[in-house]
């Protein structure tokens, strides 16, 4: 599953005066066709893609499918498989932030609105990143409720887990035969010295919060006491507990070179820069949950000597083969985005309109040397390793297959 994506983060900043939407500042609303046909010129067959939230969900059961009726329909007729992103960093005002406890279930009906509208779609990420996102808003205070507290950590992460479980609940109602792939940060915490082993074991197991909720896994128990600790109730952690869907997914993980992090004795954490790499922190995770995995999210900006998007993009995929040759069933690839991005230099703490330099096409949609290097990579891969049924019990159906 060769796939990149359309950038669709929308947190809201200023203590939620000034809304950041990626699709606006990356021109995807007035290019989305073109967009679209660049993706079949790439060779890719699948996208990471989902209907604007703040255009699609107006309220309470009010819903405006305008734009998504447009390029759903679209991405059929080209025979791009979406991977459906529902929320990605960001809810509609009208929801206020990730502190709501009426998210959960009002996601659960958008999302599976949204199912019943397209029944032909099979796979979604219905939440995007919940540790990130449950860490940048809660715990930094960078976005949407801007805390940064142990409690409105562990509010929003119950939050957006439970709302990505009854969101999945709610599409199986619809489509029996639906795939969840959760694209979730792939980290490790590094000790600078003795006295930092114990706040990076800590950081360490607080990384797997997100997944082990959602897959309803038994959390490790200095974890259960610190859910607890912060406001999660015992009826709470045994909904999760309750809530075993795991058959119905794919393990998603994002890596960049920002996703390992030295810890000091104080608990501060600087990035690190890569150390272990993709393919050992991936097989820490497989290990964990015994899933397929597919590498979901991964880029890195274009600089001086044009190369260094080419060479991390030839890391990644030789990582990704060598942890497939070690016996973990890795099913898919992704470079993200398919254009540039907008200030992630400052993870979207400012909105300044700058250009991050990381697409396979640029925002004038002219393509970047990583889109050359990529579409070679899928020409010469995409016929050589086994099909995706060896991995999956449940088949994955190309639009063109599938009913009306």
């Amino acid at each position: 599953m060769f796939a990149t994506g359309i950038e669709n983060s929308v947190p809201r900043i200023d203590g939620g005066r000034t809304r950041i939407d990626e699709m606006e500042s990356c021109r995807h609303y007035a290019r989305w066709r073109e967009d679209f046909a660049l993706v079949q010129e790439m060779g890719i067959g699948y996208l990471r893609y989902g209907p604007p939230i703040l255009l699609s969900w107006r309220g309470a059961d009010r819903y405006d499918w305008g734009f998504a009726d447009e390029t759903f329909a679209d991405l059929k007729a080209r025979d791009i498989v979406p991977i459906v992103d529902l929320c990605h960093f960001g809810v509609p005002d009208w929801l206020g932030d990730f502190q709501n406890p009426d998210f959960p279930d009002q996601f659960a009906r958008y999302a599976g609105t949204f199912a019943a509208r397209f029944p032909w779609v099979q796979l979604y990420t219905p939440v995007n990143e919940m540790f990130i996102c449950a860490t940048f808003s809660a715990r930094y205070g960078w976005w949407n409720e801007q805390l940064t507290s142990d409690r409105g950590f562990v509010t929003a992460l119950k939050h957006l887990v439970k709302a990505n479980v009854l969101a999945m609940r709610a599409i199986l109602a619809v489509r029996p035969d639906a795939i969840f792939i959760q694209s979730e940060s792939s980290e490790y915490f590094h000790a600078e010295s003795p006295a930092a082993i114990g706040p990076a074991e800590l950081m360490n197991s607080q990384r797997f919060l997100s997944l082990d909720l959602n897959y309803g896994r038994r959390v490790d128990s200095e974890m259960y006491e610190f859910l607890l600790d912060n406001g999660m109730t015992r009826e709470e952690y045994h909904f999760f507990l309750g809530n075993r869907l795991k058959q119905h997914c794919i393990m998603g993980n994002d890596y960049y070179v920002t996703n390992e992090h030295r810890v000091r004795d104080d608990g501060f954490t600087q990035a690190s820069g890569e150390i272990f790499g993709y393919s050992e922190i991936t097989r820490q995770y497989h290990a964990r949950y015994r899933l397929p995995v597919m590498h979901t999210e991964t880029n890195l900006a274009e600089g001086p000597s044009g190369r260094e998007a080419v060479d991390w993009l030839w890391k990644q995929w030789a990582n990704v083969l060598r942890v497939r040759n070690d016996g973990v069933p890795v099913v898919g690839f992704t470079w993200y985005s398919l254009t540039d991005q907008t200030d992630w230099d400052v993870a979207l703490r400012e909105k300044r309109g700058r250009v991050n330099a990381v697409g396979l096409y640029d925002l004038d949609r002219r393509i970047r040397p990583v889109g050359r290097a990529y579409k070679r990579l899928i020409e010469q891969w995409r016929d050589v390793l086994p099909t995706q049924s060896l991995c999956l019990t449940v088949p994955i159906v190309p639009p063109s297959a599938q009913a009306a």
